[in-house]
């Protein structure tokens, strides 16, 4: 893990990374999303069920608009994010899936570039605005829909190679992660119960 941010000088302020040094090389990220609704809008966006007015719903249309949504926001992703870098993008796939055990739609966002610097950020805003367009179409029929896990899944090309989410060890790091932030409160314990002790001894002594 870097020592500090990579977007911020040694005076901690804010800068764009210069990457003019790098090498344009063969670089892909894969995100991913997931929108969570009841069984019965999933039906709808599907094409299972009938909608609100009794009209059997067209299977497709809400896929395919949140696909065009997530190419067309993650190609603009260096407008978005401040201090991102606009990238050559060379690629893109966009993967919708129906999940009933979600129940929802899972979204998948791979991304491939040729550039000097990662296209992490293409990934994630293209997999936040597939997301977000099925929102859009759905709310109608409702408006609790929630959309969780925006998230890298793998990446790789660069100077720091490939990098992939290990799914079996996530809980293991969160448990330790959460041990690690609890760390500073331990100490204190621990000159407590000396000076318990000296003051015991000091008290038999007497």
């Amino acid at each position: 893990m870097a020592a500090r941010l990579s977007h911020t000088d040694a005076r901690g302020q804010v800068r764009m990374v210069d990457v003019g040094g790098k090498p344009e090389t063969d670089r892909q990220a894969v995100a991913s999303a997931a929108v969570k609704m009841a069984p019965s809008t999933l039906a709808l966006v599907m094409g299972d069920g009938v909608d609100v007015i009794g009209a059997p719903s067209s299977k497709g249309d809400v896929l395919a608009t949140a696909r065009l949504a997530a190419i067309a926001a993650l190609k603009r992703t260096a407008e978005l994010i401040p201090l991102c870098h606009p990238v050559r993008v060379v690629g893109i796939d966009v993967a919708l899936d129906g999940d009933p055990s979600l129940p929802g739609v899972r979204v998948r966002v791979t991304v491939h570039a040729f550039d000097r610097t990662g296209v992490e950020m293409e990934a994630m805003v293209g997999a936040a605005a597939a997301a977000l367009t099925i929102y859009d179409m759905v709310k109608g029929v409702e408006r609790g829909v929630e959309i969780t896990a925006v998230r890298l899944e793998e990446k790789s090309g660069g100077r720091s190679g490939t990098w992939r989410r290990h799914r079996e060890t996530e809980g293991r790091e969160t448990e330790g992660r959460a041990r690690a932030s609890n760390s500073s409160e331990r100490p204190k314990a621990v000159p407590d119960k000396a000076r318990a002790k000296l003051r015991g001894a000091k008290a038999q002594k007497g």
